[in-house]
């Protein structure tokens, strides 16, 4: 490849370009290369590649931080009881009553704390850089989907934003009527719950007025056609195998290090 060539690929906000189907590819081949064994070196190859390509996405790391946070609170909860629960091989290295830490029982912990995030983040990749309305058009032409599928995904992923924007005016609406966040726990545990079912209310409500659109306008019929077409480019070729390089990547580091734990086996 030529330097002129590179340059578009690895500047800028790049993975916007690229066809949604050689991301998922991508993705798949990274979920399988972390589901096929339970170590923390090939999770940990998986997760620092990862991080290695955000530039890729124009979003720091900081800012993905503040996004996922519930996973990373959860990567570390899933890795402090793995370490606590798991089997106790190797060396001690806290023994506190009940807590009893030793280095098997961590680099499981750790293990399952890396794949987590290593699973999780592919998927939040490919949302962050995808249009819901080129996934569905890749989905539908690329990987003969069924149309009725494709396009209720579409509307799913339309939703999700809409639904958002609707529990923040739900909550100003609450507030506007003397109904906050103020009081007892059960107070707002009341108030939360009222809000919730609001919220399901409209979303059913939006999702009935938009199932009657869709029909009315022929998405239910047996052939298709499509205003924009999906297209495969050199960029796709090179996110594919930037996917597979991470997998095999991922695996051979832990073949070398002896931490290969085959799921199967």
């Amino acid at each position: 490849m030529s330097g002129d060539y590179l340059t578009p690929v690895l500047t800028g906000r790049t993975l916007l370009r690229a066809n949604p189907v050689s991301k998922l590819f991508a993705a798949v081949a990274i979920t399988l290369a972390l589901l096929a064994s339970i170590d923390w070196v090939s999770a940990a190859v998986v997760l620092a590649c990862e991080l290695a390509l955000m530039p890729l996405l124009g979003i720091s790391i900081g800012g993905l931080a503040r996004r996922i946070w519930p996973l990373l609170v959860a990567a570390v909860v899933g890795a402090y009881g793995t370490a606590l629960l798991a089997e106790k091989t190797g060396a001690v290295l806290l023994d506190a009553g009940p807590f009893l830490f030793t280095e098997g029982s961590v680099a499981a912990g750790v293990a399952v704390g890396l794949r987590g995030l290593g699973l999780a983040l592919p998927g939040i990749f490919i949302l962050l850089t995808t249009d819901p309305t080129d996934l569905a058009d890749a989905l539908a032409q690329k990987l003969h989907l069924p149309h009725r599928f494709v396009l209720g995904g579409l509307a799913a992923l339309r939703l999700v934003g809409l639904l958002v924007e609707q529990w923040e005016t739900l909550g100003l609406a609450r507030h506007a009527r003397g109904i906050g966040s103020d009081g007892s726990v059960l107070a707002r545990a009341r108030n939360l719950l009222g809000q919730s079912f609001g919220l399901i209310v409209q979303a059913i409500r939006r999702a009935t007025r938009l199932a009657t659109a869709m029909e009315a306008r022929g998405f239910g019929g047996a052939s298709r056609t499509w205003a924009r077409t999906s297209t495969f480019s050199g960029l796709d070729a090179v996110v594919a195998g930037v996917g597979l390089l991470i997998a095999a990547g991922a695996v051979t580091a832990a073949r070398l290090a002896g931490t290969w734990n085959f799921l199967l086996s």
